[in-house]
């Protein structure tokens, strides 16, 4: 048991992986709560008018 055990905490901290022992942390729930909210769309600006050319 110890760094070059993939089973244990700490071998799952030096590899960097998780699983059963060394679980992720869940996203919160406010991130999915925000995306759930309409926003406001946003407004098209209006079509540049050419401009006359002088000869």
């Amino acid at each position: 048991m110890g760094k070059g055990d993939k089973r244990s905490k700490r071998g799952k901290i030096h590899i960097g992986s998780s699983g059963v022992t060394r679980q992720k942390k869940k996203k919160s729930a406010k991130k999915a709560t925000a995306k759930a909210t309409p926003k406001k769309a946003a407004k098209k600006a209006a079509p540049k008018k050419a401009a006359k050319k002088a000869e």
